[in-house]
Parts: C-alpha cells; sequence; structure tokens
C-alpha cells in the first residue's frame, strides 16, 4: 500500500507541502531571525526585503508593530501544526470507538450514536466552536478540546456506513464462528478494513482544523495574544492591507499551502488505498 501511494502525484505534492510546513514548525526556534513577540517600532510596515525600502534583517518585512513577519510565520506553523495533529488524534479516537460500536453492535448503541450525531452536526460548526471557545476560555489547550468536540462526528457518521459494510462480510463472519470476542473482531478483522478510509479522514481532518484554528485565532478566541497564529497575522494585518499588503498575504499563503498540502495527501490516500475505487479505475 506505501508503495502504490507513492506513486501517486496527489500523495507526493501532498507530502512535499506537509514536511515543508513541519520542518518549518520544528525548526522554528533555530531558523526564525528574531523572537515573535519582538517589537522594533523603528521598523513599522517595512516591505520585504527584496522590495526597495526592505530590510535584510526582515526578510519578509515586518507588521505594524515593527514585528517580524518571517519569524511569525514560521512559530504561526507551531501553532497550526500542533493543533492540527491534537485536535484530529482526539476526534478520530473519539469518532472511531463509536462509529466501530455502532455500526458492529447495530440495535440500541447504532440508535443511540446515530441520533447524537444527527443533534451534534445540526448545529453549525463554525458558531458551535465560537460558543465552545466563550465557555472554555482562550489558550491551544482548549482550541483543541473545541475541535475534538465538533469535529468526532466527521469521523463517527463516515465510519460507522462503512463498519457496517465491513461487518457483514464473510470474514468478519468467520471470525464469530470460531468463537472470536466483539473485541477481537472488530480490532483484528474490521479495523483493518477501515483503515484506509480512517487515513483519508485523518489527512483531511487535519486541514479542517487549521482552518478552525485560523478562524478562532481571526476573532481573538483560539490562542493567546502572547503566541504568534496565522489567524491572528490576518486580524493584525487587515487594518494597514492597502499600505502593506505582505502582512495579511504571507500567512493566508501559509494556511493555503498547509491545508492544500493535507488536502491533496488525503484525496491521494483514498484514490490509492480504496479497493473500490481501484478496481473501478482497472476495469
Amino acid at each position: 500500500m506505501l508503495r502504490r501511494a507513492l506513486r501517486s502525484p496527489r500523495v507526493v505534492v501532498g507530502l512535499i507541502a506537509v514536511f515543508l510546513v513541519l520542518g518549518c514548525a520544528l525548526l522554528a526556534p533555530w531558523v526564525a531571525p528574531h523572537d515573535p513577540s519582538e517589537q522594533d517600532l523603528l521598523a513599522m510596515l517595512l516591505p520585504p526585503a527584496w522590495v526597495d525600502g526592505g530590510n535584510p534583517a526582515y526578510p519578509l518585512g515586518t507588521d505594524s508593530l515593527g514585528r517580524c513577519i518571517l519569524s511569525r510565520l514560521l512559530w504561526g506553523a507551531r501553532v497550526a501544526m500542533a493543533v492540527a495533529v491534537l485536535a484530529t488524534l482526539g476526534a478520530m479516537l473519539l469518532g472511531t470507538i463509536l462509529a466501530h460500536l455502532a455500526g458492529y453492535l447495530g440495535g440500541v448503541v447504532d440508535w443511540v450514536v446515530g441520533r447524537a450525531v444527527d443533534i451534534w452536526m445540526s448545529f453549525p460548526p463554525v458558531i458551535l466552536s465560537l460558543i465552545l471557545m466563550v465557555g472554555l476560555g482562550v489558550g491551544t489547550d482548549k482550541l483543541v478540546l473545541a475541535i475534538i468536540l465538533v469535529d468526532w462526528t466527521r469521523f463517527c457518521r463516515v465510519l460507522r456506513s462503512e463498519v457496517m459494510v465491513v461487518a457483514r462480510r464473510d470474514h468478519v463472519a468467520a471470525a464469530r464462528l470460531l468463537g472470536f470476542g466483539h473485541t477481537r473482531t472488530l480490532v483484528g478483522e474490521v479495523l483493518p478494513s477501515t483503515l484506509p478510509l480512517l487515513l483519508t479522514l485523518i489527512s483531511l481532518e487535519m486541514g479542517i482544523a487549521v482552518i478552525a484554528e485560523a478562524v478562532l485565532s481571526f476573532v481573538g478566541l483560539g490562542v493567546s495574544a502572547s503566541h504568534a497564529a496565522w489567524g491572528q497575522m490576518i486580524a493584525d494585518g487587515r487594518s494597514d492591507v492597502v499600505e502593506a499588503p505582505w502582512a495579511v498575504l504571507f500567512p493566508m499563503a501559509a494556511i493555503f499551502v498547509t491545508v492544500a498540502g493535507f488536502n491533496l495527501l488525503g484525496d491521494g490516500l483514498r484514490r490509492t488505498l480504496d479497493v473500490r475505487l481501484l478496481g473501478r479505475e482497472g476495469a
């Protein structure tokens, strides 16, 4: 499966984009030329270094408070990737467990989980996230928790349908006839069959988590003000967008590259790991 996935141009381009952002996030303390919160009031709204009036000490220019945009972008990548990984893993664990229990056991369990998903998804995700952040408070840990509480339904709804199909296959019935317990059947027979779809959902959810973090940081309900975040950079630069468009364009480009990388990776994994799509392409 790994060799087949790496032959897909979508997977390769997605991995390059994701590893580029991840490398920036990991190396930010050593690569960033300045402290992301350091202010230089004598160097406010400097253009990028290659533009007339730019300063090589600030390769991508500065914002309205004289803070280095490149340094804030690099440290913002740490926030974006941390939220994407932690929030996705939390939503995946909660949604996957409930989806497998509902799809495999059926009956009352399936009805309760299905109704809970229907009720929870009836709320607009952005509005629900804002309400949760108002109640939980500002902070990276609260932001991760809010995204988990909103997006677990995405995993649960999609995987539940897949589990219901897999649970009716012959190899699962054979495992039950051989005396396998529910836990062993779920882990050994059902989960491996749903793993390709799960990997695709994880990749797509990471892109959604990056957007959610940017939106909440933009309105001041994401990470604390002491941390650099891409959404916060866009909010700070919008008042000077005519004089200094680079203060908005660079964080927007960072969000675009990150989300596009996760989406390309997810689409490529779906096309290369989904046996039904492979069967249709072969036919």
